[in-house]
C-alpha cells in the first residue's frame, strides 16, 4: 500500500499561464507530501529488517496534447520557429519537474502549443514517481540526520533514483512509444532532469540556478582567471548589464548600487547570504555572470578530454541554454599557422569515441550560420581588422578532436594508420581533445554550438608547448580571446535568440519543447 498526497483530477486550460500555476500547485504538493513522509520517517525509531513498511509515494505532474491535425493555426506569428508545436495528430505528454527553476521556459512552451494548435492543454498527475532524494532544496542533506538502520530500509519506504527511465533515447532519436503510449512532448523527462540537476551541483560547485542561457566553455584555468577578473570588473560598474557574479560555493557578488528592479529579480535565487568558497574546487568550476533575463553568461573550466566534455554537456543541456561556445588551445596542424592564431571550426573529426554509441560518426556535424557569423564579427571587433584582413589571423576550417592526449607518441612504423595521416586526409587545420565532443553533443541535444580555438603549439612543425613559450602565449592571448567570445555572446543576444535555434538541428518527428 503507498500512501499519497489526495487525488487531483486532470484540468484543461486554454490559457498558459493557467496550465503553469497547476503544474507549481501539483508540484508543491508532491514534494511536501514527501519531505512531511521523510521527516516521520526519521523521527520514528529504526525499523526493524522485515518488519513491512508502508511506501510513501508522490508522482511528477505532467501536461498532454491532444492534437487532431497535422498543420498549425494559420496567421500564428510563431510559425517561423523551430520548436513550439508537434509533429502531426496524436496524444502528447511529458513530466515536469522543478516549476520554480523552469517557470518562464514552461510557460513559453505551453503558450506556443496553444498558440500552433489551440484547443486546450490537461495538467494532471503522472504515474512516475518522484524520488525522495530529488524532492529536496538545493541546501537540503537527505541522508544527514539519517541513522545508518533507517538509510538501510528507505528504499522500502520511499521511491530512489530509477537510472531505467532516465536514459537519452528521445534526445538520440532511438525512443519509440508502445501501442497506446503517448509520443514525448519534450527531450528530456523529469527524472532525467532531477538526475541532472543534481549532477550539476556537484560538478559545477554551484546551483543550476545560476546557470544563464549562454555558455562558455574552455579546457585551460587561465581563461576562467580572466573572466572572474572581468566579472568583479563588471560588478564595480553601477551601469552594467550584468546584476552578479556568481562563483563556486555559491559566492555571490552582486553589482555596485544595484537597483531595487534588478535586485527582485536576483532575490528568488539568492538570500543575501554571500556563500563561501569551497576548501577546494569541484572538478569542472563554474562562474556565473548573470543578466535579470537569464540572457548572460556561465563559464565552465572543464578540464582536459572529452569525457569531462561529455559529462557537463549532458547535464547542462536539461537547462535548455540558447547557446554554447569552445573557446580553448589547440595544436595547429598547418605550417602557414602562427602561435596566437584563431581557428574557427567549420568541421569536426570526431576521433573523440565518447559519443560513438549514441550519435554514430556517420552522423554530419554542420556548422550553424548564426553562430560562425557571430564569432567571425567577434573577432574583426575585438582585433579591429577588417574583414579582408581577418585571414591573416584566423583560419576556418576542420577541428579534429581526439582521445589520445599523447597522440604524437604513436609508433610510425605504419605511415598509412597514423592519426597524422588521417588527420591530413581530413583536410583538418587543428586539433583538441573537447570540441567536437561539445558540437557533438549540442547536436545531439539541439543546442547552438560554435568554436573558436587558439593555437598554442605545433606538433608536426617541431613547436611544442613548453614551460616559456606557454607563459608568453597565455599572457599575449587569454584575454584577447575571451573578449572575442564574450562578444559573440552580445552578438548572438542582439540577433535574437529566436534565430539561434536553427531546423538544422530538429529531426522528421521532432519533440515540440525547445
Amino acid at each position: 500500500m503507498h500512501i499519497q498526497p489526495p487525488f487531483t483530477a486532470p484540468t484543461r486550460h486554454t490559457e498558459a499561464q493557467a496550465a503553469l500555476q497547476q503544474v507549481e500547485s501539483l508540484y508543491r504538493q508532491a514534494v511536501g507530501h514527501l519531505r512531511e513522509g521523510l521527516q516521520a520517517f526519521a523521527r520514528q525509531a529504526a525499523p526493524p529488517p522485515g518488519q513491512p513498511l508502508q511506501r510513501v509515494r508522490a508522482c511528477y505532474p505532467h501536461v498532454r496534447l491532444y492534437s487532431h491535425s497535422s498543420q498549425r493555426l494559420d496567421g500564428q506569428p510563431h510559425t517561423r520557429l523551430s520548436y513550439g508545436f508537434v509533429a502531426g495528430p496524436g496524444r502528447f505528454e511529458t513530466t515536469l519537474t522543478r516549476p520554480d527553476l523552469y517557470a518562464d521556459y514552461y510557460l513559453e512552451q505551453f503558450r506556443l502549443l496553444l498558440d500552433n494548435h489551440g484547443g486546450a492543454l490537461e495538467v494532471g498527475i503522472s504515474h512516475q514517481p518522484i524520488p525522495v532524494h530529488f524532492a529536496f532544496g538545493e541546501h537540503d542533506h537527505l541522508e544527514g540526520d539519517l541513522s545508518e538502520a533507517h538509510r538501510a530500509r528507505l528504499r522500502d519506504v520511499f521511491d530512489l533514483p530509477d537510472l531505467t527511465v532516465m536514459d537519452d533515447g528521445i534526445a538520440n532519436g532511438t525512443f519509440e512509444p508502445g501501442p497506446n503510449d503517448p509520443q514525448p512532448l519534450a527531450l528530456f523527462t523529469a527524472p532525467r532532469v532531477d538526475y541532472s540537476l543534481q549532477r550539476l551541483r556537484h560538478y559545477s560547485g554551484t546551483a543550476p540556478a545560476w546557470f544563464q542561457n549562454f555558455v562558455l566553455f574552455t579546457n585551460y584555468q587561465f581563461y576562467i582567471d580572466e573572466f572572474i577578473r572581468l566579472g568583479h570588473a563588471e560588478m564595480a560598474r553601477p551601469d552594467s548589464d550584468y546584476i552578479a557574479f556568481v562563483e563556486p560555493g555559491n559566492v555571490v557578488t552582486p553589482r555596485a548600487g544595484l537597483c531595487p528592479q534588478a535586485l527582485q529579480a536576483l532575490q528568488p535565487l539568492w538570500n543575501g547570504e554571500p556563500g563561501s568558497a569551497p576548501p577546494r574546487l569541484p572538478q569542472m568550476p563554474a562562474y556565473h555572470l548573470l543578466r535579470a533575463d537569464r540572457s548572460g553568461i556561465t563559464m565552465v573550466n572543464i578540464g582536459v578530454g572529452p569525457s569531462n566534455a561529455k559529462t557537463i554537456t549532458d547535464h547542462i543541456a536539461v537547462l535548455r541554454p540558447h547557446a554554447w561556445l569552445m573557446l580553448g588551445h589547440c595544436a595547429g596542424l598547418r605550417n602557414s599557422q602562427q602561435l596566437g592564431d584563431y581557428v574557427l571550426a567549420h568541421a569536426y573529426v570526431r576521433e573523440d569515441h565518447v559519443l560513438d554509441e549514441e550519435l554514430p560518426l556517420w552522423v554530419p556535424i554542420p556548422a550553424l550560420a548564426e553562430i560562425q557569423l557571430a564569432l567571425e564579427g567577434a573577432v574583426a571587433d575585438v582585433t579591429g581588422l577588417a574583414p579582408g584582413e581577418l585571414k591573416r589571423v584566423m583560419r576556418t576550417g576542420t577541428v579534429a578532436s581526439t582521445d589520445n592526449r599523447n597522440w604524437e607518441l604513436l609508433p610510425t612504423q605504419n605511415a598509412l594508420t597514423t592519426p597524422q595521416r588521417r588527420f591530413s586526409q581530413s583536410r583538418a587545420v587543428a586539433l583538441d581533445m573537447e570540441s567536437a565532443t561539445i558540437a557533438a553533443n549540442g547536436f545531439r541535444f539541439r543546442v547552438p554550438y560554435g568554436t573558436l580555438l587558439c593555437v598554442s603549439d605545433k606538433p608536426l612543425h617541431g613547436e611544442i608547448k613548453l614551460p616559456g613559450m606557454a607563459n608568453a602565449f597565455y599572457r599575449e592571448r587569454v584575454d584577447q580571446h575571451l573578449r572575442i567570445g564574450i562578444r559573440a555572446i552580445e552578438r548572438l543576444r542582439q540577433g535574437g535568440v529566436d534565430q539561434l535555434h536553427s531546423r538544422k538541428l530538429r529531426s522528421f518527428a521532432e519533440v515540440a519543447f525547445q
